[in-house]
């Protein structure tokens, strides 16, 4: 008897020891892993998330960037991290690639992970060279069946996300275009803009300025409605390819011992920031519009995306760098 009532005293103190911890949490800053060099989407937005949650923590909320493998090395770093709440990750579309075209991670993408929200979203642009006789989606579609396996396109490396948005492209569109790697999307576009290449799926502010000085086209964009930075460029959907939806996104999430509470608390902060209107017009600079997804949501999203570009790559052949 006396050691069930040891047992029953013990948990009960784990219990309130526990739920103490979580009231007095944040006590100290917050690490926002970004794994990915500074001065890229992602760590600009990460930083403007950070900057406009910080306040209703009453902590700093720092961003620390953990470059390498494509993201995996920042990912799993906070995998391993203690689920104590005073570590994040920005997660972004190229989690779910590493997810859908390697089998064996250090981590799983989902069950190492507890999900705060989404981010952010912002739509793929297509964009082709502006000698290109091609004013549509439907036209280019058209030119690259008369000429298969003539046209090239560029993307950021192998793997990437605009590789794997481009070759469902290719394989919705029923056409036979080549794929030409790039490190980044500077070496790409301008490869573009020198006629050496035809057509580049990249985000909207790699490419906006070019498109308003004549430099490149953009014909579509691969989001499911059309862009308020771009109104007048069709949905790739609706200009040819019904159904195409490829698009850029970001979000959050901790270790999975993280407790639940702190997780929550870090959902309605991230929640409440995103209503901020100048995290809006500062997430616009970057071709951004924010987000709102709970957790719960957010994690249905990852789940379905991994499962829907595991199925593009395995399609399509595409395998790892």
């Amino acid at each position: 008897m006396n050691t069930s009532f040891r047992m029953i005293a013990a948990l009960l103190l784990a219990a309130t020891a526990g739920a103490a911890s979580a009231q007095a949490w944040p006590a100290k800053p917050v690490r926002l892993v970004v794994p990915f060099p500074p001065g890229a989407s992602n760590d600009v937005l990460s930083r403007i998330t950070a900057q406009t949650m910080s306040p209703g923590l009453g902590q700093q909320i720092v961003v620390e960037n953990r470059a390498g493998g494509g993201g995996i090395v920042g990912a799993d770093n906070v995998a391993k991290s203690p689920g104590d709440g005073y570590s994040m990750l920005n997660i972004q579309a190229s989690f779910v690639a590493n997810a859908a075209l390697r089998p064996k991670l250090p981590y799983d993408p989902i069950a190492d992970f507890a999900y705060v929200g989404m981010m952010a979203r912002g739509p793929l642009l297509m964009v082709v060279h502006p000698s290109l006789p091609v004013k549509t989606v439907r036209e280019f579609i058209a030119l690259a069946k008369s000429r298969p396996g003539q046209v090239n396109y560029g993307s950021t490396g192998t793997g990437s996300h605009n590789h794997m948005a481009t070759e469902l492209f290719k394989r919705m569109a029923g056409i036979n275009i080549v794929h030409v790697p790039y490190k980044g999307a500077a070496p790409a576009l301008t490869d573009l803009m020198g006629g050496h290449i035809q057509l580049v799926m990249t985000s909207l502010p790699s490419a906006m300025t070019q498109v308003q000085a004549g430099r490149m086209k953009a014909l579509g964009v691969a989001s499911e409605k059309r862009t308020s930075f771009m109104p007048q460029v069709p949905t790739i959907a609706e200009a040819g390819v019904p159904g195409y939806l490829a698009e850029f996104w970001w979000g959050l999430v901790v270790p999975v011992k993280t407790p639940p509470e702190i997780t929550a608390r870090l959902g309605s902060e991230l929640a409440r920031a995103l209503q901020s209107p100048d995290l809006k017009q500062r997430f616009a600079g970057e071709g951004a519009e924010p987000a709102t997804m709970n957790g719960d949501a957010f994690q249905r999203f990852v789940v379905n995306e991994i499962s829907r570009w595991r199925k593009v790559a395995q399609e399509t052949g595409i395998k790892p760098e």
